[in-house]
């Protein structure tokens, strides 16, 4: 048995040996090796909680201290010339560190902003916590900006999409690339950023048309930084690829499983079947099959496959194209449960009983065949009773009993409570040529629940499994929201006449109960975008904090691994876990388990961000054709500079800046969440329902400008020496106030509305 160091020997060790602080390097130097990892992991869990130790990714260190080598970024330059910068990553409670770069002769200028590695020496002044030399700038690759190119004769400007940003960056002169005025392109920064002027760039790929339909999602794939492009090593690799044989596999070929997807779906990854439970002991009870491709049998560890997976994290679908995590050959092909071919998979078979308790569960590596590929209106309209010629063998002893331990997990889902959102999901329809022929709202149905419930209870079952057998994974964790955003949550509902209780530990019940009573109301939808604003991000962790959506314990994601990297390496663990053969977790994955959360985490966010900017684009193209229209919609958000507005129709969000709030200053309170007239004591605020003008619809960059004509039914005062231009822009000047009066005035009403929260 080995020998397991105790905490005083760990913690000198790290004390010795500051730049050797990972657990791997713990790890090495006392011997440790194989399971006994795990007992390693669980000690320095504890020096973490005791407080004697922080952590720095993979890196352990004292508390409070940074390590020798950090992640710095420039953050100031003083006049008199220092560089002050702060470290990246800080974790500790204790006020963060300031820090003095010494640079010396012949080091390369730095800018404010920069991101360096620095070497670090306490140095505890009055002025400053630590010094930093310079090792080197973080990142060879400078920074990218997508945007559209405009010609000069002293080479150009370029416009970038990003609606956030309204910064142009110079083109030097043979920087252009052979780009022609107005078109789309990428381009790259050209030095350091200076002061004074506009910063430079070179343009390093050219994008075409910028108002060509199928331009859309390219702009985002660009600006965003998704890897489009398979290495030629990758897909020489997936293409070499053989089918999975039945060796070493359980053969499932005669189970009826099937797969359940949307019409256009492209890959299908999880089947299902259900069988009754013949047990007179468990009466009205099921066994549910989920079979999911077996990825992990085709793309190991280290393989150039995997490190381009775990490079790109998941895949990345807009409404033209989808941006996969694997080749075709893999995701299309060799790991989509097609109908009719025999297939690689990763089974799970769960007994349920008539409440939808899971009671039992067994993993199996098997070989299977789909006896169907349907679409989820298939299915619902089968269970409607309109099934099709293809679904109809199939409905008595097939998708009944699918139905029936659909209806059993619902009774359990009742009980435990998850938090039960209601916000309608968009669906942009093209049509031939890339153009938006339509924007609809997508059908809720029995058959997306169902399969839902089923891949939910198949990820507690992985996740309770490799708990269960003390094998390292990777969690799906939600943790619960922060007190402040429940506190303004709380607000909102209060001054929508609804109550959220307040004094206890805070439950998805609690939540539902919320939502309940808005239920039907005009503040329904905003009761819901408010609840969702007030929950935390979920990510991925090595550590089980839970998941406060679900309302679970243990989850972990299981059910796509051609689309989520995190899928693939809990298929690894349970390979690994079940002595299955090749393909388990290695000692690498192990190490780097942390690393590899962070770093899925980040390519979702990029994900998400990048599929939303896509999604605000085709609508802001959508509503270009109707410039000066009047759209209903309500208030979603209020912020100093305006408001936001989610329009009825098409469920975009467009902004209504001040200018365009009439013609009298609004005050902004922040805690109450509503803007106050300083002249009318006009309230706007949170939910309130609104007539807009659209003013400005612009695709490149998917912003939308908007002016209120009426709220609550209530005509918006509008001046007559204020009036607008096309873009929004006002003609003439303002008019004239007595500036500290209207202050006056604005803080008296703002009390006013303080005191009749508080009531």
């Amino acid at each position: 048995m080995q020998r397991i160091p105790s905490k005083a020997e760990i913690l000198q060790w790290i004390t010795d040996n500051p730049a050797l602080s990972a657990k791997r390097d713990i790890a090495k130097a006392f011997g440790i090796k194989g399971a006994a990892r795990i007992d390693l992991k669980r000690i320095l869990k504890e020096l973490e909680e005791e407080g004697k130790l922080t952590k720095r990714r993979s890196s352990y260190r004292e508390a409070d201290k940074l390590p020798p080598v950090a992640v710095l970024q420039i953050i100031e330059q003083d006049e008199f010339g220092e560089l002050w910068a702060r470290p990246l990553e800080w974790h500790s409670k204790a006020k963060e560190p300031r820090i003095l770069m010494v640079l010396k002769d012949g080091d390369p200028a730095l800018g404010v902003g920069e991101r360096i590695l620095g070497k670090m020496v306490e140095s505890k002044t009055e002025e400053h916590d630590y010094t930093a030399r310079l090792i080197r700038r973080i990142g060879t690759n400078p920074e990218r900006i997508v945007g559209i190119y405009r010609a000069d004769s002293e080479g150009g400007r370029l416009l970038p999409v990003d609606k956030g940003s309204d910064k142009q960056w110079v083109i030097v002169r043979g920087g252009e690339g052979g780009a022609r005025d107005g078109e789309l392109v990428e381009a790259e920064q050209a030095g350091p950023k200076g002061r004074l002027g506009l910063p430079k760039a070179r343009i390093v790929n050219r994008l075409g048309d910028p108002t060509a339909p199928r331009a859309v999602s390219l702009i985002a794939i660009h600006q965003h930084g998704i890897p489009d492009h398979f290495p030629d090593e990758v897909v020489e690799e997936a293409d070499a690829a053989k089918p999975a044989g039945l060796k070493g596999r359980e053969d499932l070929r005669t189970l009826p499983l099937l797969t359940i997807d949307p019409a256009d779906a492209r890959d299908r990854d999880d089947a299902v079947y259900v069988e009754i439970d013949d047990d007179p002991k468990n009466e009205g009870g099921f066994y549910i099959w989920v079979a999911i491709a077996d990825v992990a049998h085709y793309v190991r560890t280290g393989s150039a496959l995997d490190r381009e997976a775990r490079k790109r994290g998941n895949s990345t679908y807009f409404p033209d194209r989808v941006v996969p995590m694997l080749p075709d050959r893999l995701s299309g092909d060799l790991c989509s449960l097609h109908e009719g071919v025999p297939r690689a998979c990763m089974a799970v078979r769960m007994r349920i009983d008539k409440n939808g308790n899971k009671l039992s569960h067994r993993f199996t590596r098997g070989l299977m065949q789909s006896v169907a590929s349907l679409a989820y209106e298939d299915v619902q309209a089968a269970l409607d009773g309109n099934p099709s010629d293809k679904v109809a063998p199939l409905l008595e002893d097939v998708i009944r009993p699918l139905y029936a331990a659909f209806q059993a997990l619902l009774r359990a889902r009742d009980a435990r409570q998850p938090l039960e959102l209601d916000l309608p999901e968009r669906r942009i329809v093209l049509d031939e040529d890339g153009n938006v022929a339509s924007i609809n709202f997508k059908d809720r149905l029995d058959a997306h629940r169902l399969i839902e419930e089923f891949m939910v209870l198949a990820n507690v079952a992985a996740a309770e499994e490799l708990i269960a057998k003390r094998t390292p994974l990777l969690f799906r964790v939600h943790e619960e929201p922060n007190p402040d955003k429940i506190d303004t949550l709380r607000e909102v509902a209060q001054s929508s006449g609804f109550n959220l209780a307040k004094g206890q530990l805070l439950q998805t019940r609690h939540l539902n109960q919320l939502l309940s009573q808005a239920e039907g109301s005009p503040h329904d939808e905003l009761i819901n975008l408010s609840t969702l604003r007030s929950m935390t991000q979920a990510y991925y962790s090595p550590e089980n904090f839970g998941h406060f959506g679900l309302a679970l314990k243990n989850y972990a994601h299981f059910t796509s691994p051609i689309r989520r990297y995190s899928d693939l390496i809990v298929h690894r663990a349970l390979i690994t876990a079940n002595n299955f053969g090749d393909g388990g977790l290695t000692d690498a994955d192990i190490d780097r388990l942390d690393e590899t959360a962070q770093q899925i985490s980040d390519t979702e966010r990029r994900s998400m961000m990048a599929e939303r900017d896509t999604t605000d684009r085709y609508l802001a193209a959508f509503l270009s054709e109707r410039i000066g229209a009047e759209l209903s919609g309500r208030i979603s958000g209020i912020a100093k500079f305006g408001v936001f507005v989610k329009l009825d129709e098409t469920g975009a969000d467009g902004l209504v800046p001040m200018r365009n709030l009439g013609a009298e200053y609004f005050n902004h309170d922040a805690e109450a969440q509503c803007l106050v007239g300083s002249s009318s004591g006009r309230v706007i605020g949170l939910g309130q329902r609104v007539i807009a003008k659209l003013v400005e619809a612009a695709p490149v960059t998917g912003g939308l400008i908007l002016e209120i004509v009426e709220i609550d039914g209530a005509v918006l005062p509008q001046s007559g020496r204020f009036k607008r231009g096309l873009k929004g822009k006002p003609k003439g000047k303002a008019p004239r106030k007595k500036v500290g009066a209207a202050k006056a005035k604005a803080a008296k009403i703002e009390r006013k509305v303080k005191r009749t929260r508080r009531s």
